[in-house]
């Protein structure tokens, strides 16, 4: 007994009524072209060898590399010649972090006049954690912390990736509130 398939059957088989087939075979074709039109440019300068080298050659470039000025390396706290910074421990820029990179530990410090006054202890940048998106450094009032021009980052223990940002035995600047 053989059983008879009927047009509707058959039409479920092929989508489109063949068509997908075709339409499969000119993304094939189209996505070559695109390739090819992509690969042109690297073609010619293969071909045509240039004097002026179009690529630099990284590590031979580091005296003469020049980074943007927008260029976002990692967080960097500013001290002057008396260790001294301008964090004054608002955690502006810790609740700006998306990702929490940023922790700041404070403590409180006795004023000569015996008033108690806040002060940071201890502030955690956790750079394995940050995007760099510049949120923390929009963020802070007093301009203490900025991007520095530092991109290279590989170490072989994670554990250095967590930095103290403030030095030890730093204080704020006088008249930064």
């Amino acid at each position: 007994m053989s059983k008879k398939i009927n047009h509707n059957e058959t039409s479920s088989i092929l989508p489109s009524g063949g068509w997908g087939a075709i339409k499969y075979i000119k993304d094939v074709f189209g996505g070559v072209k695109s390739l090819l039109t992509g690969m042109k440019l690297t073609g010619w300068y293969a071909l045509h060898h240039r004097k002026e080298k179009i690529t630099q050659q990284y590590p031979d470039n580091k005296d003469t590399l020049i980074l943007p000025e927008r260029f976002r390396g990692e967080v960097v706290m500013i001290h002057d010649e008396q260790n001294e910074h301008a964090c004054t421990g608002c955690t502006a820029c810790e609740l700006a972090c998306p990702n929490a990179t940023i922790k700041i530990v404070t403590k409180f410090d006795i004023q000569p006049d015996g008033k108690k006054k806040k002060a940071i202890d201890k502030f955690v940048y956790h750079l394995e954690l940050c995007t760099f998106c510049n949120l923390c450094i929009e963020a802070c009032p007093t301009d203490a912390i900025k991007m520095a021009q530092t991109f290279e980052h590989s170490v072989t223990d994670r554990t250095d990736l967590t930095k103290i940002l403030n030095r030890p035995d730093s204080k704020i600047r006088e008249g930064v509130e």
